[in-house]
């Protein structure tokens, strides 16, 4: 067993999987290369916690280098395209670096100009984005310096990194704006393509209650043509219009740039197709994809990446020593949703199961669909868990990356 594996992306993705083949290969069996942009590794939770003052952009990056085991290549370049007929990366300087395994686990890029009106969002007067460093430190004055009106978070289209983020900022800023006295002149709206607050029924309809009850209106089905910041208004493909004073707008998410370049890697969004369960492109056999790069049907968030990290690296040892691959990931994602008042909710959920109400892991472990200290402080603690054990590539006590059925109450879904 040996061979070149180069990964792109050093994110949570690309991190996680490098040190997980560092330390699950024979030491000699394989090259591994990480190749990323820049030396800036990004915690991405944090930046929903930026724009109410809670933690600071700088708190919440360290360089991607140093979370890299020792052995692990690190090459700070910008990929210009993949060439999958010589198994070759192009980098924007003109070098090329070869690949026996290739792992695209660069993740998903903003595509705002995709939305007309969203240049707006260079001028950051009133529409704003919590989904960039740069956005996320700039909302932060806004949000202080906004003392009433209609504050409008708006989901341009799906899919999106953290499907639950848009949720946790109405509820924080409804949170926010308590803590401040005034609540009560400030209108909370959050407008999303989807059919309701979730993607799935059972927790689609308990968090419209809790949205319900935090006085936060939803507007659904709302398919974003224009954000007209002059006339401060979004203006949907319907005809409908929803006014605002402050936009924050979760832009159109597609693939990183290079993968539109590479011939035959992407699909037309720019995400790479791969199999379901065994995490192997369908667009080459020794390519593999990890994260918010893929077209799986399961939620872009970090917990799935860090469930997939088991799937993905077993393969590719499997791969490099010329044996069957495992078809074991099965979606599984699960993620805390902060809901102010240091109380936060926690779904688990895969490709067949949707969020059920009970607990996690166990009947005796943390409250699913329900608002608890308890999962705030896990939410908290999670920070920690993510630089000193689930980028070194251990898995994290207790959390097993199959989805466990035990503590979870079937309910009806109407």
């Amino acid at each position: 067993m040996s061979g070149r594996v180069v990964i792109l992306g050093g994110g949570t993705g690309g991190t996680l999987v490098a040190n997980r083949l560092r330390r699950a290969l024979p030491p000699g069996a394989a090259e591994i290369t990480v190749i990323d942009r820049d030396d800036r590794h990004l915690y991405q939770p944090g930046l929903l916690f930026v724009p109410f003052g809670l933690t600071r952009v700088d708190q919440i990056t360290r360089p991607r280098h140093r979370q890299l085991h020792h052995g692990i290549t690190f090459v700070e370049a910008t990929v210009d395209q993949v060439d999958l007929e010589t198994n070759r990366v192009l980098l924007a300087d003109g070098a090329t670096v070869p690949y026996d395994v290739l792992v695209v686990a660069s993740g998903a890029a903003l595509l705002p100009e995709e939305t007309e009106g969203l240049e707006a969002l260079r001028r950051r007067d009133r529409v704003f984005t919590f989904y960039d460093p740069i956005g996320a430190a700039a909302l932060a004055p806004a949000l202080a310096g906004f003392d009433g009106g209609r504050l409008v978070l708006n989901v341009v289209d799906m899919p999106i990194k953290c499907p639950v983020a848009p949720l946790e900022f109405v509820f924080l800023a409804d949170w926010y704006f308590r803590r401040r006295g005034i609540r009560e002149l400030v209108d909370l709206v959050l407008v999303t393509p989807l059919d309701g607050a979730f993607t799935r029924p059972v927790a689609s309809r308990m968090l419209g209650e809790l949205l319900d009850r935090k006085g936060v209106e939803l507007v659904t089905e709302f398919s974003t043509a224009s954000v007209d910041e002059p006339d401060r208004r979004l203006h949907g493909y319907d005809g409908r219009t929803v006014p605002f004073d402050l936009a924050v707008v979760v832009p159109i998410h597609g693939g990183q740039p290079y993968v539109g370049r590479s011939a035959g890697l992407g699909d037309a969004l720019g995400f790479v197709p791969t199999d379901r369960h065994t995490l192997q492109s369908t667009v080459r056999p020794n390519v593999f994809v990890i994260g918010d790069a893929s077209d799986l049907p399961a939620s872009k968030a970090g917990s799935v990446t860090h469930f997939e990290g088991t799937t993905l690296v077993e393969n590719v040892r499997r791969f490099l020593a010329g044996e069957a691959l495992a078809s074991r990931f099965d979606g599984h994602a699960n993620c805390f949703i902060e809901a102010g008042a240091g109380k936060a909710l926690l779904i688990d959920f895969n490709y067949e199961t949707e969020p059920l109400p009970g607990h996690y892991p166990l009947a005796i472990g943390l409250p699913l669909l329900r608002e608890s200290r308890r999962n705030h402080l896990g939410k908290l603690l999670f920070q920690w868990v993510y630089w000193h054990v689930l980028l070194s590539g251990h898995e994290v006590p207790g959390i097993s990356a199959t989805m466990p059925l035990a503590g979870k109450w079937r309910v009806p879904a109407a």
